[in-house]
């Protein structure tokens, strides 16, 4: 007697399990969320304040090289705010990244407390590393 067994063949499932990726999803925004502060901070400058033109909206957005009133050197390149160890890095780093642009405007912002020779050390740094023209950032004046 043969025994009457039939076999019924199930397809696999082409399904994806999506929980884990949720998981690192949700753990990736927490950090994203945390860090995005400390990484969107800029430097703290108290600019002079002076009467002046503006900047024109059309113009491409600046390299704004920086120096607080410590004395330390940053550029701000977009959103990209770097610390630079010496002046000599400072203009090493502007001038390769006015070689992807040359149009690209400089501008120098220096911290109203900073020593004047400071913002000019830093003004004719630029100068010799081949950068064409450097503007002055300032506060507008209030009455």
């Amino acid at each position: 007697m043969q025994s009457a067994r039939t076999r019924v063949r199930t397809r696999p499932k082409a399904e994806i399990n999506v929980v884990p990726y949720i998981d690192v999803m949700l753990v990736l925004l927490v950090i994203f969320i945390a860090t995005a502060p400390v990484v969107m901070q800029g430097v703290t400058v108290d600019l002079p304040q002076a009467e002046a033109e503006t900047m024109n909206e059309d113009q491409k957005t600046p390299i704004i090289a920086t120096v607080d009133k410590v004395g330390q050197y940053y550029v701000t390149i977009d959103t990209n705010n770097v610390k630079m160890g010496s002046l000599d890095e400072l203009t090493a780093y502007v001038s390769s990244e006015l070689q992807k642009d040359l149009t690209r405007p400089v501008v120098v912002q220096g911290d109203a407390q900073v020593p004047y020779d400071n913002v000019i050390q830093l003004m004719n740094a630029l100068k010799k590393s081949g950068v064409k023209s450097v503007g002055l950032v300032t506060e507008p004046v209030s009455n």
